[in-house]
């Protein structure tokens, strides 16, 4: 069973890799074109959403609400449930967009507020949040499909798609900034374009399976009413620490400019071992946990997670001690020109040190949640869930003073830290995890 989990996680990690290194060449890009300054702290902002919306679907935790179902009901008209839960999802998502196009300015307010209303950069950061936003529409589908095809094994393909991503706002930074008068407008409709691009890339893959969706609608359908219901409380388990980043974003726009900027460059390398690792395991756990769970093997169960946080162990301590350490050198490796400055790379590299110390907590949490998503214990993950956003608000109020955005990123990393031992504590108390 190790074997083939590692070898799964292997691929998984490896295409990921492949992906988050595209992605360091779209932030050195972005780095070397746009610097750091009131525009890109606008576009950063505005990322803020999209970046949520991908990091909570396309990166693993939206298909903890659905591969459990999917494993369940696998040999029970499986292609008429996918196509329900599409229908729905399209439907919803649809509304969501049009209305979060509506109150855009109200959304960057609530995620910027030290953007004065209607001032230059608010308007920058609604138009940039207005063309990105049917990016959500679009990921969201994609992270669907992508539990299709993981709940089948197929890793690969939901694998690669994230790179995708990187490719059109690598192409977009380019290409198509020097046509627009405010060339940070070109970001965002290079995040639009890879959301299409995306959606189109799985396609093919779930119609040679026999699963590709035809959007249907059903309100009476109990199997999906059942699906619908458990989503949000799924999402939100398994979002703490995207949603104490955006919160982040928040008070960092009160403090000096180039801080939202600071802590985005600083997140995105904090996102490199965790996407690796991290989003690897999860993915190639979950339907592991899921028919282990169906199949009432306590044992295998105990034995998959136990798997998997040895791994986050023996990889996640290392990595923790080189960003610290290494901070400030790999942040001018890999950013520092003329519109990055020395004082930009010590600023992130502070915000990397804070993040960096939280790294386990981190992983820990990807691993440890697919096994209340896989057992329907929602309600205790969303409570824990719940309880971590409310520390990182308390820590940041006592660091943010005293350490600025550095504190901002200390606060986060206490907050997952509490939220990591809370899940694994539950698990041994309920004997729902035993040592292997």
């Amino acid at each position: 069973m190790s074997k083939k989990l590692l070898k799964s996680t292997l691929l998984v990690s490896g295409l990921t890799l492949f992906s988050r290194i595209l992605g360091f060449v779209r932030d050195m890009l972005i780095a070397h074109y746009f610097g750091v300054n009131a525009a890109t702290d606008a576009f950063f902002a505005a990322f803020r959403f999209p970046n949520f919306l991908r990091r909570l679907f396309a990166e693993g935790a939206f298909a903890q609400a659905f591969v459990p179902i999917l494993s369940e009901h696998k040999n029970q008209n499986l292609q008429s449930i996918i196509n329900k839960i599409a229908g729905h999802l399209a439907l919803f998502l649809a509304v969501l967009t049009l209305i979060g196009i509506i109150i855009a300015p109200f959304l960057i307010t609530l995620c910027a507020a030290g953007f004065e209303w209607q001032s230059e950069q608010h308007i920058l950061a609604t138009r940039l949040l207005q063309i990105m936003l049917p990016y959500g529409f679009f990921v969201t589908l994609v992270a669907f499909f992508g539990s299709i095809l993981n709940a089948q094994t197929k890793f690969a393909i939901p694998a690669f798609t994230p790179a995708l991503l990187n490719l059109s706002m690598i192409a977009a930074t380019i290409w198509l900034s020097p046509y627009f008068s405010e060339p940070i407008m070109a970001l965002a409709f290079g995040v639009l374009l890879g959301g299409v691009i995306q959606f189109a890339f799985q396609l093919p893959a779930l119609w040679r399976l026999g699963l590709l969706p035809r959007f249907q609608l059903d309100f009476q359908d109990v199997v999906i009413n059942k699906v619908m219901k458990n989503v949000l409380p799924t999402l939100f388990a398994t979002s703490a620490t995207q949603i104490n980043l955006l919160i982040n974003t928040f008070i960092a726009s009160f403090l000096t400019t180039g801080s939202v900027s600071w802590l985005y460059y600083a997140d995105r390398l904090l996102e490199f071992p965790i996407g690796i690792l991290g989003s690897g395991l999860a993915t190639v756990m979950l339907p592991k946990l899921a028919q282990s769970h169906v199949d009432q093997n306590t044992k295998g169960f105990s034995a998959t997670l136990d798997w998997g946080l040895k791994w986050v162990i023996l990889l996640g301590i290392p990595t923790t001690l080189g960003l610290f350490f290494l901070a400030e050198p790999i942040l001018s490796l890999l950013f520092e020109s003329n519109e990055f400055t020395a004082h930009d790379v010590h600023a992130s590299a502070q915000s990397l040190q804070g993040y960096a110390l939280g790294l386990v907590g981190f992983l820990a949490i990807k691993v440890l949640t697919p096994a209340f998503t896989t057992q329907n214990l929602h309600s205790v993950a969303v409570r824990y869930a719940w309880y971590s956003v409310f520390a990182n608000l308390i820590f940041n109020l006592l660091l943010v003073v005293p350490l600025a955005h550095g504190g901002v990123a200390l606060a986060t990393t206490f907050a997952a830290i509490l939220n990591a031992v809370m899940l694994l504590t539950f698990l041994r108390k309920n004997k729902i995890y035993q040592y292997v």
